[in-house]
């Protein structure tokens, strides 16, 4: 497994949490891990590296998009499994009409997508595109709430407390928040997961007619 990303902070974190996941035995002894830095539009990969590749909330990031998404279908092998997500597109207008510092930041999101649009560039891509679902469900109201209190005051006493709920349902899996999610997903989903593959056989070009033969006769 390759952890890939351009915040060496955000990769030196996950080094160090395979590191530790190692040392309490929760590897299993053929698996491997490896944090590698770099650019999505450029990836330092050879063709068809990857059996599956999750892009996980990456592309609304990126300007030129549909680079990454070239990039993806080139290093994920013949058949394989792509899954994408991205902020599903009510939830994330809400965010932007209640702040703008919640997009208009360095790295921040430079877009909202809908479904068909994000499907159609994956199908762009060289992808066949399958299902879909929302998921997050719990966490748009927290980001509703950021957004209207401050994104960057963390230390505000609801959007703490909120973060708190957060932790506490992702360690803790309980089914009263289990079930408020499953029911919420559909509707305020903080996130979109568009699955697809890579066919195994490229289509084959269209052939362009040639154009019709003239004769010259010379006088």
């Amino acid at each position: 497994m390759v952890a890939f990303d351009t915040d060496h902070g955000e990769l030196c974190q996950v080094g160090g949490m395979t590191v530790a996941m190692a040392a309490a035995g929760e590897v299993p002894p053929p698996a491997r891990a490896r944090p590698v830095g770099g650019d999505a539009t450029a990836m330092p990969f050879g063709d068809g590296s990857f059996d599956r590749v999750i892009a996980a909330e990456v592309l609304e990031h990126i300007p030129l998009d549909h680079r990454a998404l070239a990039e993806i279908a080139r290093v994920l092998r013949p058949g394989g499994l792509l899954a994408v997500t991205v902020p599903a597109w009510l939830p994330e207008r809400v965010c932007w009409r209640l702040s703008d510092d919640y997009h208009n930041t360095p790295g921040g999101h430079v877009r909202i997508y809908t479904r068909g649009e994000l499907e159609a560039k994956l199908r762009a891509a060289g992808f066949e595109v399958g299902g879909h679902h929302h998921a997050h469900g719990l966490h748009s109201p927290y980001w509703w709430l950021k957004c209207a209190v401050g994104v960057h005051r963390d230390g505000h006493p609801l959007a703490r407390a909120y973060h708190r709920l957060l932790v506490w349902d992702i360690m803790k899996h309980p089914p009263v928040t289990r079930l408020a999610e499953r029911a919420l997903n559909p509707l305020i989903g903080k996130s979109i997961v568009v699955y697809a593959h890579k066919p195994l056989r490229a289509p084959l070009p269209v052939p362009v007619p040639a154009p019709p033969a003239q004769a010259h006769a010379r006088g």
